[in-house]
């Protein structure tokens, strides 16, 4: 069983910056992992995802050239860097474990999940 808590959230200013960490217990050998988000009365939507390697990154229109999605696999863990933050990126950010190792921005793909960081950007 694959285990995630997530850690970095805060209250940020418009344009400031946040670094999200996801700290994963248990196997994640070979798989890859994303970050999604929900905002109050939204549904889930995907942030972004990397690939096991690391090589191969994806990201939502809405958070490209703004964040960036990294992992340290000898850490087991999954990072991502907010920058340029706006108050529509206000929201829960969850990490979560994919069934494989590609990049994939279908929230259905992924089997595990951590409990959530909320992260507010103030105007």
């Amino acid at each position: 069983q694959v285990q995630l808590v997530e850690s970095g959230g805060g209250l940020v200013q418009a344009g400031g910056s946040l670094r999200l960490s996801c700290a994963a217990s248990g196997r994640t050998f070979g798989y890859a992992m994303g970050w999604f988000r929900q905002a109050p009365g939204k549904e889930r939507e995907f942030v972004a995802a990397i690939s096991w390697s690391g090589g191969n990154t994806y990201y939502a229109d809405s958070v490209k050239g703004r964040f960036t999605i990294s992992r340290d696999n000898a850490k087991n863990a999954v990072y991502l860097q907010m920058n340029s933050l706006k108050p529509e990126d206000t929201a829960v950010y969850y990490c979560a474990t994919d069934r494989d190792s590609q990049v994939s921005s279908i929230l259905t793909e992924y089997a595990y999940w951590g409990q959530g960081t909320q992260v507010t950007v103030s105007s």
